[in-house]
């Protein structure tokens, strides 16, 4: 075969190989920009006199207040909550005094990224979650790619979601900008906020997964062929025989009312944190020029699991 008639899928191929090989790279050399700042102009709290919100850090957690969440907290510190990091594990005892809990990216163990995927929890620390949350608890769950979608499955199937432990990408490789005038991100009550100036039009996500929710939830983002979910053995790595499906049907983003409590899902974690990627200090997150709204996002949903929306 003529080289000339090889070079549309060697492009092709390169493109992909490229891809991959940046994605990676940012992922090995994420830290968080601290400088990163958004101003609020309504503050939901006078500073230091709102809920205390939990994070959890006892399930080897990749995001930390001290580490990639720290802009997180920066930014409801701002808003007037108070956050403290969570070492406990999940029994009623612990989560009896916890008005919000926020759960980013839990794994069971700091093993390589490899099938199978462990659970991060145990069966009791599932169960005593969702009976929190059933007696009033407001959950904050967020889970990304493989294999945080398959460490946190087992919590997020209590709640009547299914998780695919997977990469959920855009099959041309572009920015994953969800707005409404794509309609890819719905009109709810997360992205209304209180007044005209909390209203969401676009978030940008940095790679995640993709779940099924349940009939009884609300979707805040959508999934379309645009998309197709990747399922590979170790995180990372694609290639030609990499199972995949199509994105149709699938969210990234859903919330719901449990019982007496709240809960919030979302299946990409950076976009709630400011990062600083790759060896060239890429923007990552909040911080990035075509995620402006991420912030105000953040902020709304941290409103309605307060119960201020």
């Amino acid at each position: 075969m003529r080289l000339y008639l090889l070079m549309p899928k060697l492009q092709s191929v390169l493109a992909t190989c490229l891809f991959i090989f940046f994605i990676s790279s940012c992922n090995s050399q994420q830290i968080a920009d601290t400088s990163f700042n958004f101003n609020i102009s309504n503050p939901i709290y006078s500073k230091g006199k709102g809920t205390l919100i939990f994070l959890d850090e006892a399930h080897h957690n990749f995001h930390t207040l001290e580490g990639r969440y720290f802009p997180f907290g920066n930014l409801l510190e701002k808003d007037g909550y108070n956050l403290t990091s969570s070492h406990n594990s999940f029994i009623s005892s612990s989560l009896s005094s916890i008005k919000i809990l926020v759960i980013a990216n839990a794994l069971a163990d700091d093993g390589e990224w490899v099938l199978p995927t462990k659970s991060a929890f145990t069966n009791e620390e599932i169960e005593a979650v969702q009976k929190w949350v059933s007696g009033g608890g407001s959950l904050f769950l967020i889970a990304d790619h493989m294999p945080f979608a398959g460490a946190a499955s087992g919590l997020a199937n209590a709640f009547g979601f299914n998780f695919i432990d997977g990469f959920a990408l855009r099959k041309d490789k572009r920015q994953e900008i969800f707005s409404r005038k794509r309609n890819t991100l719905t009109q709810c009550i997360l992205t209304e906020g209180r007044s005209g100036e909390e209203r969401i039009d676009s978030i940008m996500m940095f790679t995640g997964q993709s779940f099924k929710s349940p009939e009884n939830s609300l979707n805040i983002t959508l999934l379309d062929d645009d998309y197709e979910v990747l399922l590979p053995t170790v995180a990372w790595e694609f290639n030609d025989s990499t199972p995949r499906i199509s994105g149709q049907g699938m969210v990234n983003g859903a919330f719901m009312e449990y019982g007496k409590g709240r809960l919030v899902v979302m299946g990409e974690a950076a976009m709630f944190s400011a990062q600083l990627s790759g060896s060239k200090k890429n923007k990552t997150g909040m911080n990035h020029e075509h995620a402006g709204q991420n912030a105000q996002f953040l902020l709304n949903i941290i409103h309605w699991l307060d119960k201020k929306l």
